[in-house]
C-alpha cells in the first residue's frame, strides 16, 4: 500500500472515530457489506408511538390548514423571500423547535415524528422546507445535541418559537462536501477569555437573517502545529461580522435567505465554543446525520405532490381522443413516480427509527437515504414534467419551480458523487481489513496473525455461501424476502471479488465504487419497502381487516430494484470504463492545449 493509500485509509478510519468510539454493533449497511442482513435494525416496520401520535396529527391538521391559507409558493419564488408572517406561522405551531425538548419550549418529537412534518412542507415549497431544515435540522440541532445546560437556557427558549432563526455555517471555497477542509481560523486570545475569528464563509442558508450561527473554524491543537476543527456559537451583532452578501441570486430555492459573511477579528467568548475544542468535525457530521433524514423527508413530500399532479393531468387531459392515462408510457411513468414514493417514505421512516431508537453508527444509511431521495425526486420530477408535456414549462403551474427547486438536492449537504464514494469506501473497509488480515499472515506468518486470519477466512467463507435470512411475517412476501438474501449474498461475493482483483488501486477507482455503492442503496431500498408492505399486512390481520392493502407500488419497486442491483453487479466485470476514462482524458487534454 503506498502513501496516498494508507493516508487514504487513516482518512476513513479517523472520520468513524470522530463520531463513534469504542466497539460497535454491526449496523445495517455495514452489515450489507460482509453478506449478513441485521434484522432488528429495519424489522418490523417502525412507527411512531402511540403516545405521540395524537399530538403528531393535531401538529398535522394545523399544519396543513396553516399552510393551505398562508402559504404561497409561487409568491415566495418570485419575491425571493419567505414573509416573515409564515415564519411566525411555523414558529406558533411549533415547526421552528419540534425535537427541542418541552423544557425550552419544543415539542420533544421524535425524529420519525419530525420528518412527517417536514415531509408536509415538502410537499408544498421547496424554499420554506430547507429554511426550516437549515434553521432546526442543522442549525439549532447542534446546540440541542451538543451544548451545554447554560448554552440551551440562553439560546433555545427563542430559537425554539421562531424568535430568533438559526443557520449552520461550514461551507467555505474550499470547504463543502470535504468538511475538513475547513480553513476559517480561531485563535484563543491571550488572556484565554475568547477566541478571535477570521475567514469567509459562503452559500450559507439563513445567513442574513439568522441570529445564530454554528461556526465552523480551525483552533490550534496545544503541542503541536496542527489544527483542528472547533465549532462556535457566533451572533451577527459581533464587532467584525460582515454580510458580504445576503442574498445571493440562484436557480431555484429562491425563498431562502442564502448568503456569505466574513468575520474580522471577531472576538467570541469561550463560553460559546459548542461541543469540546477541535472536535468540530464530529458536531458537523452528526449534525448533518440528522439533516439527512429530514432532507429525505422533504424529497418524499415533493415526490408524492409529483404523483398527485401527474395522475390529475392523466385523469384530464385527452390526446388522440383517448385520455393520457390510457397511454401505455403514460401509465410506466406514474407507475415508478408512486414505486419511487413509496420507497422514499420507507427509507425515510426506517433511517429516522435509528436516530429515535439511539442506534450508533447509521452515518452510511443516512448517505444512502440522502443519495437515493434526491436522486429518485429529480427522475420523478422530470417524469410529470413529460407527462404534462410543453404546458410544464410555464410559471402558471408549478412544475418549472419544483424543476429549478430539486436540483439543488443532489449538491447540498454533501454533492452526491462525493457521498457515493463514501458509501462504497466505507462499506468495503469491513471486509477489506478480513483481507488484509488473511494477506498480511501469509506474507509474515505468526500465531497470533494465524488466529487472526482464521476467523477472517471463515467469516467471509461463511459470508460467501450462506445466504442471509429476511424474516418477514407475511407468507406472500417470502418470494421477495428470499430474493433479497440471494441478492445480498450475490452483493458480498462481488464486493469481496472487487477487494481481491482491484486491492488498494479500488481506493480510487469511482466508476467501480458508484456501482457498489449503488446496489447498497438499492439493497436498502428494498429492505425497507419489504419491511414497511410488511408492516402493513400484519397492520390489516390485527385491525381485522380481510382486505390487503394495496401492493402494487411496492410490487414494482422490488421487482425494479432488484433487476437494478442484478445489472450493478453485473457491469462490475462488463462495462465500457476503459472507453470512458479515454474519451474523457482526450477533452481534458485537448480543452487545456486549446486554453494554452
Amino acid at each position: 500500500m503506498n502513501t496516498l493509500d494508507e493516508q487514504r485509509q487513516k482518512e476513513i478510519q479517523q472520520a468513524e472515530e470522530l463520531l463513534f468510539t469504542g466497539p460497535q454493533a454491526l449496523g445495517f449497511a455495514k452489515g450489507l457489506f460482509q453478506g449478513h442482513f441485521v434484522s432488528d435494525w429495519v424489522m418490523p416496520y417502525p412507527r411512531v408511538a402511540e403516545t405521540e401520535r395524537p399530538q403528531l396529527e393535531q401538529t398535522l391538521t394545523e399544519l396543513r390548514k396553516f399552510l393551505s391559507e398562508h402559504l404561497d409558493a409561487a409568491e415566495i419564488d418570485r419575491q425571493a423571500d419567505i414573509p416573515r408572517s409564515v415564519i411566525d406561522g411555523l414558529g406558533r405551531i411549533g415547526v421552528l423547535g419540534m425535537t427541542a425538548p418541552k423544557e425550552y419550549g419544543g415539542h420533544g418529537f421524535s425524529q420519525m415524528a419530525n420528518c412527517k412534518v417536514l415531509e408536509e412542507i415538502g410537499r408544498r415549497c421547496a424554499s420554506t422546507s430547507v429554511f426550516v431544515n437549515a434553521h432546526h435540522s442543522i442549525g439549532i440541532r447542534a446546540l440541542l445535541l451538543f451544548g451545554t445546560h447554560e448554552q440551551k437556557q440562553k439560546w433555545l427558549p427563542k430559537l425554539v418559537t421562531g424568535e430568533q432563526l438559526g443557520a449552520f455555517a461550514l461551507t467555505e471555497k474550499e470547504a463543502g462536501s470535504d468538511a475538513a477542509n475547513v480553513q476559517m481560523q480561531a485563535r484563543l486570545s491571550e488572556d484565554g477569555s475568547h477566541f478571535i475569528l477570521n475567514g469567509e464563509k459562503r452559500y450559507i442558508t439563513n445567513a442574513a437573517i439568522a441570529q445564530e450561527l454554528t461556526v465552523m473554524a480551525r483552533t490550534p491543537v496545544p503541542g503541536s502545529d496542527r489544527t483542528a476543527v472547533t465549532a462556535f456559537l457566533v451572533t451577527p451583532d459581533m464587532p467584525g461580522f460582515e454580510m458580504l452578501e445576503a442574498r445571493m441570486p440562484k436557480t431555484g430555492i429562491k425563498g431562502t435567505a442564502t448568503g456569505r459573511f466574513a468575520l474580522r477579528d471577531v472576538k467570541v467568548p469561550k463560553e460559546n465554543v459548542l461541543g469540546p475544542i477541535g472536535k468540530g468535525l464530529k458536531v458537523a457530521l452528526t449534525v448533518l446525520d440528522f439533516g439527512r433524514t429530514t432532507f429525505g423527508a422533504c424529497c418524499t413530500g415533493a415526490a408524492k405532490t409529483c404523483l398527485e399532479l401527474a395522475v390529475a393531468h392523466a385523469n384530464t387531459r385527452r390526446q388522440f381522443n383517448k385520455a393520457l392515462g390510457e397511454f401505455e408510457l403514460v401509465k410506466k411513468k406514474i407507475a415508478r413516480i408512486a414505486a419511487d414514493a413509496y420507497a422514499m417514505e420507507a427509507m425515510t421512516t426506517v433511517t429516522a427509527s435509528f436516530i429515535d431508537r439511539g442506534l450508533e453508527d447509521y452515518m452510511l444509511e443516512t448517505a444512502m437515504l440522502k443519495v437515493f431521495t434526491t436522486e429518485r425526486l429529480w427522475e420523478c420530477i422530470n417524469d410529470v414534467f413529460q407527462i404534462y408535456g410543453g404546458s410544464a414549462y410555464f410559471t402558471d403551474l408549478p412544475l418549472e419551480r419544483m424543476l429549478r427547486d430539486a436540483r439543488i438536492n443532489q449538491i447540498g449537504e454533501g454533492a452526491n458523487e462525493v457521498l457515493t464514494s463514501f458509501i462504497a469506501l466505507v462499506g468495503m473497509r469491513g471486509p477489506g481489513m478480513e483481507f488484509k488480515e488473511i494477506y498480511d499472515t501469509m506474507m509474515k506468518p505468526s500465531r497470533d496473525g494465524m488466529s487472526k486470519a482464521w476467523a477472517a477466512g471463515m467469516s467471509r467463507l461463511s459470508a460467501t455461501i450462506r445466504v442471509p435470512e429476511v424474516p418477514v411475517q407475511s407468507e406472500q412476501l417470502r418470494g421477495h424476502a428470499r430474493q433479497l438474501g440471494r441478492l445480498i449474498r450475490h452483493f458480498n461475493f462481488s464486493v469481496n471479488r472487487a477487494l481481491i482483483t482491484y486491492r488498494e488501486p479500488i481506493l480510487d477507482m469511482q466508476l467501480v465504487q458508484e456501482r457498489i455503492a449503488n446496489a447498497a442503496m438499492d439493497l436498502f431500498a428494498s429492505t425497507c419497502v419489504l419491511s414497511r408492505i410488511d408492516g402493513e399486512i400484519q397492520l390489516a390481520g390485527r385491525n381485522g381487516s380481510t382486505a390487503l392493502p394495496d401492493q402494487s407500488a411496492a410490487e414494482l419497486f422490488l421487482r425494479q430494484s432488484f433487476r437494478r442491483i442484478r445489472g450493478f453487479l453485473a457491469a462490475l466485470t462488463d462495462n465500457d470504463d476503459k472507453a470512458v476514462i479515454a474519451a474523457a482524458k482526450s477533452c481534458l487534454t485537448s480543452g487545456s492545449a486549446r486554453r494554452a
